[in-house]
């Protein structure tokens, strides 16, 4: 009778189990993020591709002062002093030009793709 009972003890815990990596699996993803420095009087990458969802942080590498401006005006960093950030969160696909306000040489452009399939369950 305990071999019965613990058989069917360690069946339960089988089927249990298969259940886990779909439980998992099915967890939505981290947001995504990505990084770009402002160095030299540049925005390093200056172009960047990323999927809809993600946010890019800028951040002033350099001793001078900087903003982050769209050229759409959607959105606008205030002056960012050495070491400081400014994110904005890309949802909609697209191509966006930016620059600095205060150096419009600056420039860079974020790439937003769309999420496919494959890329919401990573």
């Amino acid at each position: 009778m305990r071999t019965i009972s613990a058989l069917r003890i360690a069946a339960a815990l089988a089927v249990m189990l298969v259940g886990v990596p779909r439980a998992v699996a099915a967890q939505p993803a981290p947001a995504a993020a990505a990084e770009v420095e402002i160095d030299q009087f540049a925005f390093v990458p200056q172009r960047i591709t990323v999927k809809a969802g993600t946010t890019v942080t800028w951040i002033n590498d350099d001793d001078t002062p900087h903003t982050v401006a769209s050229s759409s005006k959607l959105f606008k960093s205030k002056a960012l002093d050495t070491k400081d950030k400014f994110s904005f969160t890309f949802t909609t696909p697209g191509t966006y030009a930016y620059f600095c306000s205060l150096h419009p040489h600056m420039t860079g452009v974020v790439v937003v793709e769309a999420v496919t399939g494959a890329d919401a369950t990573q």
